[in-house]
């Protein structure tokens, strides 16, 4: 198993991605420490890894008080011995359909703000136990970079966390921590998309969804979750100050 007998912590991990994630990092043999602002969805998804036979543990966290997050991660290293994988999922609670002309600018820079304060909090209070010991790795969940119309403030606050994770790998890397941030567009998991996943239906024939799409397949979240599984691994060692691209062709390099 990649992750075996590694401690990880997943910010977000109520969401879709961020459950799959974890339910992931647990299969690969993490011990997985589950937080968010709302304890009872993670309840139900460490009662998921419990079921499989997996490792979980919640905790109550709200990524904005940094002395909390600084807290927990404390925690987590003192009873794990460290912190090894850091997975950051957590929403930016953007608004969107509007265009900038006619938006609110408390509106437009609230995911901003929201997203350079979760992921610095986080990163800073995991990174300060990582290198202390010399290894680690942080990773991060960003959306697209792409030019869409209507998206708020949210292309800025993507922009914002590839310019922090890059400082702080740049930072981190001389201390053995690692750095890297997952685009991804989005994953429905629609139920059409399930059915076709399942039956094995011809990858030449597009699926509902994939328009623009260099594949005619969108990434599921377990798919997302499988290279988050990689990036997370020593056999990522080499990767780091680095954007993963799992939008299936949606965007670009």
């Amino acid at each position: 198993m990649l992750l075996d007998q590694k401690t990880a912590i997943i910010y977000g991990a109520s969401g879709a991605i961020g459950s799959a994630v974890a339910l992931a990092y647990a299969r690969e043999g993490a011990n997985v420490h589950l937080a968010a602002r709302t304890e009872a969805t993670l309840d139900v998804v460490a009662q998921r890894i419990r079921t499989e036979g997996g490792t979980a543990h919640v905790a109550r966290v709200d990524v904005l008080d940094r002395a909390a997050v600084r807290r927990h991660a404390s925690a987590v290293a003192a009873a794990s011995g460290g912190i090894d994988v850091c997975f950051n999922a957590t929403s930016n609670e953007d608004v969107q359909g509007t265009p900038l002309l006619d938006m609110q600018f408390e509106d437009f820079v609230r995911p901003v703000s929201k997203a350079v304060t979760a992921h610095f909090n986080v990163a800073t209070a995991v990174g300060r136990e990582m290198t202390r010991r010399g290894h680690g790795v942080i990773l991060v969940m960003a959306g697209g970079r792409e030019a869409i119309p209507r998206l708020g403030g949210s292309h800025v606050a993507w922009a914002a966390l590839a310019g922090l994770c890059r400082q702080l790998a740049a930072e981190f890397g001389p201390h053995g921590v690692r750095v890297a941030w997952l685009l991804s567009p989005g994953s429905p998991d629609s139920d059409e998309q399930q059915h076709q996943s399942s039956h094995g239906e011809d990858e030449a024939t597009p699926a509902p969804g994939t328009e623009g799409l260099l594949l005619n397949h969108q990434p599921s979240y377990d798919e997302v979750a499988n290279v988050a599984i990689f990036a997370a691994s020593d056999w990522a060692r080499t990767i780091t100050a680095s954007e993963i691209n799992v939008t299936g062709g949606a965007v670009i390099d």
